[in-house]
């Protein structure tokens, strides 16, 4: 049994008002996100599809990733895309203590702090109220999403991936991939479609800041 939203309901953002779900926008752009980098392995994939279409994005990022593969890191910098925190370990918020987890955070945040946007996705959009309310007060903006890929789920073809992000995704989406090995099968199939797909009707793809 599926135990999450490829289209997040309505209901949630209007409960969760204070994080960033989408843009409302009437122009044509997508805001595509990617999670668990950066690793050479699929980051530089990434990064390469993006660049045949001129498109920016937003990485949000493992700090131990970021420690391993600093030159990937540096790409992503200088190709013009977004980077943010995405904790140092991948910590589940629900799981962890306060402190535990702003502990691991702040580890991320030491190798972010070059960036002039302070953001932050929680891996697994599983957050407490108080650990948000205390990155609010510490100047993050909370990006969470409109469309996810599923791309890391085993139980879906890539062809299901690709359609998840094509008959949801509008104008101003946040859309989840990921830029991880458990991934890679159908972020390397349904990436390129989709940038080919929306590129065609006449779709910019930024980054947020």
């Amino acid at each position: 049994m599926r135990l999450y939203f490829i289209k997040t309901p309505r209901i949630l953002k209007r409960l969760f008002t204070k994080y960033t779900w989408s843009f409302f926008s009437d122009q044509k752009e997508i805001f595509l996100t990617f999670d668990d980098g950066p690793i050479p392995e699929v980051t530089e994939f990434v990064l390469d599809q993006l660049q045949q279409f001129n498109a920016k994005a937003t990485f949000f990022c493992i700090g131990d990733n970021i420690r391993k593969h600093p030159a990937v890191f540096n790409r992503i910098i200088s190709e013009g895309h977004s980077v943010g925190n995405h904790t140092f370990n991948h910590l589940n918020g629900w799981k962890n203590s306060n402190t535990t987890y702003f502990e691991n955070i702040n580890k991320c945040e030491n190798l972010l702090s070059h960036q002039t946007a302070k953001l932050f996705r929680p891996p697994y959009g599983k957050i407490k109220r108080t650990q948000a309310k205390k990155l609010i007060a510490k100047g993050y903006k909370i990006i969470m999403w409109d469309v996810l890929s599923a791309d890391f789920d085993k139980t879906i073809s890539k062809e299901k991936c690709l359609q998840n992000v094509l008959k949801n995704t509008q104008n101003g989406s946040i859309v989840v991939f990921h830029d991880s090995i458990k991934a890679s099968e159908k972020l390397y199939y349904a990436l390129p479609k989709m940038l080919q797909k929306f590129s065609e009707r006449g779709y910019e793809f930024k980054a947020i800041n």
